[in-house]
This record gives C-alpha cells, structure tokens and sequence, in this order.
C-alpha cells in the first residue's frame, strides 16, 4: 500500500510494506518482493520515496559492500532475507535508514 503526498515543490511517496515471516512459502515471498519491484519502479525519479515497514530480516552489524545503503549501525549477524534486503536497498539507492543512527540497546530488537 502506498500513498502519494504532494507537499509544496515536492511529491513524496510513502509506501507501507509488511513482509511474509519466516517459514512461509517462498512464493508468498516472491509475490511480496515483486509487488514492492513494481510499486518503486512506478515512482518517477524526480519524486521522493519512503518505505516504511517490516522487513522480517536482519541486515547485521557488518557494513561489507552495502556502504552506501547500511549505516553500520545493526546488530548481530547477517541472514539471507537481511542480504535480499541489502540488495533491494542498493538496486534502488535506497538506505535503511534504522541502520544510519545508534540505538539503545533495548531498542535494537523489536517484537
């Protein structure tokens, strides 16, 4: 689901995104990632894009190659769905934001 907000010079587009839990279906999965493919790829470029949402995936502590798209600032170890992730991110010149800013560490797990 998204949203499209025009504020003075500027249109923002704001996309709300959930994805499928771990040990569900991988075409559960596919489907989600395609849907998000196609509604990013619909935004023109000369309008601003926020994703706002669950991922269900951990992109670790470790920066490696994704510099320009994660911040250093995760936890942990890196899995499969945290690299899709990473790569969506580094497709589209997005940044995970979370991952820009340190947190307390009551705040670097959510349920």
């Amino acid at each position: 689901m998204f949203i499209k907000l025009v504020i003075g010079e500027f249109t923002l587009n704001v996309v709300s995104a959930y994805a499928p839990q771990a040990g569900l279906d991988e075409e559960v999965k596919r489907r989600f990632w395609e849907g998000l493919d196609e509604i990013v790829r619909s935004i023109p470029p000369t309008e601003r894009l926020f994703i706002g949402g669950d991922f269900n995936d951990h992109i670790g502590a470790a920066v490696g190659s994704y510099g320009k798209v994660h911040g250093g600032f995760g936890l942990g170890d890196r899995n499969g769905r945290g690299t899709s992730l990473l790569d969506f991110a580094k497709a589209f010149e997005l940044v995970i934001a979370n991952s820009t800013f340190p947190k307390r560490e009551e705040h670097l797990v959510t349920f």
